[in-house]
């Protein structure tokens, strides 16, 4: 390796300084700068009269010329610029033209033309920018004092003396003006400029900042975000999705392509198909929500719910996608646990259940055991024997998400009207005006035990749910081949969070939880399970303090 010899670090000084912008020197340089030009001339004149017209050199104000450049060159160089006042630099221009004055009167009989070299300090002082009005009257004065003052120094002037020399001032002062006007146009650029510049500087320290804070905030959520661009290119990652992305990455494998990435379907075994997996999903501009997917392997294996948003340019054309992901491992396992305990103490409670209706049937099918009272207890036991065990089947079929319904012809308004006839006692008590609209017969092929169940559950929960009173009006149909069902309370209500949570289970509204109104939340998801096993829907429509109507559709 070789070492720069001194002269070349010299040498690459010296082209530096031309190298860089005027203005970017120090004010000293721009001095000498613009008095160089004007030095190079008198020293290539000094040059010429030395060697052509030697005589020059013994006229004392040529002379003066010689001697008052070198000073002027010298002052330019060795004064501190910067501590003066800033225009005082302006003197040397000044002074070169009375300089040039000596140059003009030192020379006559040998070089002509010398004046000429007053150009130099008029484009000086013009293009300095300060006091525009004063250098154009001095690019004028100046050099009619260079072809006047000689003339009154000798006398005896006439008419025609003073005004055939007015020709070079003139032209001078016009070379002054085109100049100021120039310097005036690029000091405004240079301002407008220096005003874009900083405004530039100012969005650039506030986008630095913004994005400073953004990668602190990216950096601190507990939630893996990556952005990628419209060719499926990463172009943000946080730190938490860096891990994740670890977590994924097969073994020996560190910068897996997507398609390599270890992420697995809901029963953690089988891989994600290439177009459902989420960053897939997201380059092809889809917007989703919640998509559940199993990262990894082993021990180590994470469930993660996965969200895409996509994202457009100024013209509204996809320009990529932010997905993020959330680590619900330990949320998966605390459902599978609730799941297997409430399926297993429903298989506990089913055989005891069971076991009490025999002996409790048994005991009734004996005419002579019992009297009517006793019978009549019995039958409240039986019933609600029956109730729970229906309650504990309902638990594990809607933990297995199926259930079994046995369609055949059934008259719905005769269903209806006999929920409605059940539910009138709890109603006449609770103050609450009762009303159906139902036609005479209306045919439907369902399951009339569980059709029956979801119009009760339906109408229990709008008595049960109105408890300062109010209307509850159940309603039937036939439209379109569907048979609709609609069941509409005056009640308490429920707010868009709730209705999207009611037909959850073990989901209650935090009004009802904080009364003292029963109920475990399985009524609306069992009600859902047995619609939907019909091939039906139901929906719901709820302000908070006006009430809630429930609406059932079936094909007929």
């Amino acid at each position: 390796m070789t070492h720069p010899s001194p002269w070349d670090m010299s040498e690459k000084k010296k082209l530096l300084v031309f190298e860089r912008s005027f203005h970017e020197h120090s004010l000293r340089i721009r001095v000498v700068l613009s008095q160089l030009p004007l030095s190079v001339c008198v020293c290539i004149s000094a040059i010429l009269v030395w060697l052509y017209f030697p005589a020059t050199l013994d006229n004392e104000l040529f002379v003066i010329y010689l001697l008052s450049q070198t000073i002027l060159l010298a002052l330019c160089v060795l004064l501190p610029w910067d501590r003066l006042p800033y225009a005082s630099f302006l003197s040397i221009p000044i002074l070169d033209m009375v300089s040039i004055g000596f140059a003009r009167e030192g020379s006559v009989d040998s070089i002509t033309g010398l004046s000429v070299l007053v150009v130099l300090p008029v484009i000086w002082l013009c293009a300095s920018g300060l006091y525009p009005r004063l250098a154009i009257f001095m690019s004028f004065l100046g050099p009619l004092g260079i072809v006047w003052v000689p003339l009154f120094v000798r006398g005896a002037l006439t008419e025609q003396d003073i005004t055939k020399p007015l020709l070079f001032p003139i032209l001078m002062l016009g070379i002054g003006i085109s100049v100021s006007v120039l310097t005036l146009s690029v000091v405004r650029q240079q301002r407008a400029l220096k005003e874009k510049d900083a405004a530039l500087k100012k969005a650039l320290d506030v986008s630095t900042t913004q994005e400073r804070l953004l990668n602190t905030v990216m950096e601190a959520l507990p939630l893996g975000v990556v952005a990628v661009d419209s060719d499926g290119q990463d172009i943000l990652m946080n730190r938490r999705q860096r891990q994740t992305h670890a977590l994924a990455a097969p073994p020996g494998n560190p910068n897996p392509a997507e398609a390599e990435l270890l992420i697995f379907d809901r029963d953690r075994t089988s891989p994600l198909a290439a177009d459902r997996r989420p960053v897939r999903r997201a380059v092809l501009g889809e917007r989703f929500t919640d998509q559940l997917v199993w990262i990894g392997t082993a021990k180590d294996q994470r469930a993660f719910t996965a969200s895409a948003r996509p994202m457009t340019d100024d013209g509204g054309k996809f320009a990529g996608s932010v997905v993020v992901f959330s680590d619900v491992t330990d949320l998966v396992n605390a459902l599978a646990a609730k799941d297997d305990f409430v399926a297993n103490v429903s298989h506990e409670f089913r055989t005891p259940l069971t076991s009490i209706l025999g002996y409790v049937e048994l005991i009734l099918d004996d005419p002579h055991g019992l009297d009517a009272a006793a019978k009549a207890q019995l039958n409240i036991v039986r019933r609600n024997a029956e109730r729970l065990l229906t309650l504990v089947s309902d638990l594990l079929s809607v933990r297995s998400g199926h259930i079994v319904i046995q369609p055949h012809a059934v008259d719905v308004a005769e269903l209806v009207r006999g929920s409605v006839t059940s539910a009138e006692p709890r109603a006449a008590k609770a103050g609450i005006r009762l009303s159906m609209d139902v036609p005479d017969a209306l045919e439907a092929h369902v399951d009339s035990s569980r059709m029956a169940q979801v119009l009760d559950n339906l109408v229990s929960n709008a008595i049960k749910y109105s408890p300062d009173g109010g209307d509850v009006e159940v309603a039937a149909w036939e439209d379109s081949n569907f048979v609709f069902c609609r069941v509409s309370d005056t009640g308490m209500g429920m707010t868009d969070d709730e209705q999207a949570e009611a037909f959850t289970k073990f989901f209650r509204a935090g009004g009802v939880r904080n009364s003292t109104i029963p109920g475990v939340g399985l009524g609306l998801p069992i009600s859902k399970a047995i619609v939907e096993a019909h091939g039906g829907t139901i929906t719901l429509d709820s302000q908070p303090g006006r009430g809630t109507t429930f609406t059932v559709k079936v094909p007929a």
